[in-house]
Formats: structure tokens, sequence, C-alpha cells
């Protein structure tokens, strides 16, 4: 028996051998007529980028760069934490769920409003895969993939693609701003991995992206569009070249939407009053409604986002009130302010179930390490 297991076994050897091109019967033979060639190198050491894997001729990313292109309402979505400065997936789902149901098309998960610049990558990433993961299917995940360091704005774009994202958000680099050379060369890099949604905020970033840029990229097959700040004359610029446009200012959604030729908007509001927001961007002219909305959007925007969402969404019972560093909780008259606008827009209108109450400064929990 012994002997018949050792004879099987070295016919499976043989088998396999064999299936490899070897041949344990034939000594080895140097090639040496293949080796007194001249030696070169294999073709992921002389092509840039060789191993990249969203490269633009690729087609490996499930949504096509149209789909995004007729996006209208896409929500900056806020992201929640547990007392202990861990997010709160719990709560975020429950948020997903409301945006869903009442109209949003796409999220962006990890942006200015959801704090991305406040996680590390991994935390960055891990949230934009659960987002995918639990929702992907019903609305479309765009994550903020981008940083002023195109390294690392190649790496969490690749993450991100690889975790099943619908398409990224990508800022121009900012703090240690870069020459227009530089701005058009990060753009083209970033645009390699996949659908892309280019954000222009000079407020933040310190520098505008110019139209000459946008331009010179607009042909790339993976660019989807353009998150404009920088007002509706130059967001009907685009619309009017044919470039895809999202308004990234609330106060001006409504005008560019129906008056400047923008696709929709990038909302901050929509996690407030998604209904109301999907109305703005799809019913069409509606000054009265946009008119009412004023007093809500001109609240969120006192001071810098997302500090009036973040005290908003908590005293709408909605998310726990703990606040990441360096943000803290708009102060007691503003907190008071809100239940006024709240009472006067209608509550229904407003996403939960709980009355919307005015948190005293101790219900708040301010996390410096997480």
């Amino acid at each position: 028996m012994l002997h018949s297991l050792l004879l099987n076994n070295s016919l499976c050897l043989k088998d396999s051998a064999l299936a490899f091109g070897l041949d344990r019967r034939r000594p080895f033979v140097a090639d040496t007529h293949r080796r007194s060639g001249r030696w070169r190198s294999p073709e992921a050491a002389v092509i840039p980028n060789h191993h990249l894997p969203m490269r633009s001729l690729e087609v490996k990313n499930r949504t096509s760069v149209d789909d995004i292109r007729s996006l209208r309402l896409i929500t900056a979505i806020k992201t929640p934490y547990l007392p202990d400065g861990r997010f709160d997936l719990e709560a975020y789902d429950s948020l997903m769920h409301m945006q869903i149901v009442n109209g949003a098309e796409g999220v962006i998960v990890g942006g200015t409003t959801g704090e991305g610049h406040l996680m590390s990558w991994d935390e960055h990433i891990m949230l934009i895969g659960h987002t995918v993961n639990c929702f992907g299917s019903s609305i479309k995940v765009i994550g903020n993939t981008g940083s002023n360091s195109t390294r690392e704005a190649i790496h969490a774009s690749e993450q991100g693609f690889a975790v099943g994202m619908h398409a990224a958000l990508h800022i121009n680099p900012y703090y240690g701003k870069t020459s227009m050379p530089g701005m058009l060369s990060h753009f083209e890099t970033v645009l390699s991995m996949g659908p892309t949604i280019i954000y222009n905020v000079p407020s933040r970033t310190g520098q505008d992206i110019p139209p000459t840029v946008i331009h010179a990229v607009s042909q790339n097959p993976n660019m989807a569009g353009v998150k404009e700040c920088a007002g509706n004359d130059r967001i009907k610029g685009y619309a009017d070249e044919g470039i895809g446009t999202w308004s990234g200012n609330d106060d001006e959604c409504h005008d560019a939407r129906w008056m400047y030729g923008a696709t929709g908007v990038i909302s901050v509001a929509s996690n407030l009053v998604p209904s109301l927001m999907h109305s703005l961007m799809f019913d069409g002219v509606n000054s009265s409604l946009n008119s009412k909305m004023m007093p809500l959007i001109k609240w969120l925007f006192h001071e810098p986002n997302p500090i009036a969402l973040n005290t908003a969404l908590a005293q709408l019972g909605v998310v726990r009130p703990v606040f990441r560093l360096p943000y803290v909780p708009l102060p007691l008259a503003k907190r008071t302010e809100f239940v006024r606008i709240v009472e006067d827009i209608g509550r229904e209108k407003f996403i939960g179930k709980k009355d919307v109450q005015v948190l005293d400064d101790d219900d708040f929990v301010l996390v410096g390490r997480y």
C-alpha cells in the first residue's frame, strides 16, 4: 500500500512539472542563444504608472461618467460620532437612509461637511467602503479622495475605487499652492483613476481653479464636471461649453440650476431638508420656496461649515452632540435661533422624528483625541 501511495505521488509531481513546461527526464540546458541578446526591461519599468489600477484606458468602475454627470441632488453627508470620537455608524446609516428616501441621488463621503480632513485615511476609506456596501445600489457614492499631495490623492483614489466608490471628488492643491502648470499636471494625474468631479472653492484653498485649467482637462474621458463655488457667472460659462457643473453654494443653487445651466447642487442644507432641496432641483423655478429657505441657509453658513450643521443635527436629535475639535457648537443665541427657523419652515420638513430643542453647553462633548 505504501508503495502504491509513493507511486501515485510521484506521478502527480511529474504531471505538475509537465504542466509548467518542466520535464525532469531532460537535463537543464542553458539557453545561451537567448541570453546572448540584449537585456530588455519589463514593460512596467518603462511605462509610467503601469501598475495604477484605474488607468483611463481601462474600464474597471461600474459607473460611467455619464451616470455621474446626470446627478442633480448630491448631499455632502455629515459624519456623526460616538462620545469617544469614533464614527457612529448606526446614526450614519440612518442619515443615509433619510437622504435616499427623500430623493438624494448621490453623496459626498468625507468631504468638508463630512470632516474628511479630521479623519485618518484608514477611517476615510473605511467609511467610503461602508457606504458603498450598505447603500451603493441605491445612491451614487462619491469619495472625497483629494489632497494637496498628488501622491496621497493617487493612493486614496486607488483605495476608494477598489472598495467600490462610483466617483472621486478632487480639490486643487491647497496651502502649499502650486503653479498653473503644476495644478494642471495634478488634475491630469488623478483623473486617470476613474470618474472625477473637480472641486473649486477658493475661500478654502486660497487659490482659484481658472477656466483655462478646467478647459484643458475637460476632454479627459474621466472628467465628470466641476463643483463650482466661484459664482453663477462661472457656472454659466462652463454650461454654455457643455461642461457639467454643480453649484457648491446652497444660497445660489436654485438660480444656478434654472437660470445658469447647472446640472444641480452639492448641498449642505440637504442634510437637514433633503425633500425641499429635491424640490429646488427637480420641480422647476420656485422662487417662493427658495426665499423661504434663505434664513436656514444663511444660518448654516454664519460660521464656517460644518459647525452650524453639526449643531443643528444634534438639536434635531438625529446625531449625538459630539464634536471633533477644532469644531465647537454654535453659541446659545444661535442655537435658539435655529429652533425658530425650524418652526417657521415646519418640523415635518426636517429629518428625524424628535422635537427640535435648544441644547445646553454641557450637553455637548468635545473630543480632541479619537
